[in-house]
């Protein structure tokens, strides 16, 4: 089972939507996570804590970024954004493979963009 948190412990059931974008030799890339209207923004979750990052959490184990930024209108939080930077090819396949299995639970599917 793969999932998100932005705080250890509680699970994010909003589905992001998520931005991939990868060098030219494929060596790097960053993953763009939005999540629009998601849970730890609700009401009463502020007692729950803080948000101290986006962890990514599969049988593998963790992959955290601690570049999250929430998206205001109107004065109310409506986003949340978070970018995962992906340092190696190791770290790319690593990315995938937790992709591949949260895509697996929450019925995703990938679509390329063309430029």
């Amino acid at each position: 089972m793969a999932f998100i948190q932005f705080i250890q412990g509680i699970n994010e059931t909003v589905v992001p939507d998520v931005k991939l974008t990868r060098s030219r030799d494929g060596s790097t890339g960053t993953a763009t996570f939005r999540f629009n209207q998601p849970d730890i923004l609700k009401a009463g979750m502020e007692e729950k804590g803080d948000i101290t990052g986006m962890y990514l959490k599969d049988e593998e184990g963790e992959m955290i970024t601690k570049d999250v930024n929430a998206k205001f209108i109107n004065g109310k939080p409506e986003a949340i954004e978070a970018i995962y930077i992906i340092k190696s090819p190791l770290d790319w396949d690593r990315f995938m493979r937790f992709m591949e299995r949260y895509a697996n639970d929450n019925q995703l599917s990938f679509t390329k963009a063309t430029t």
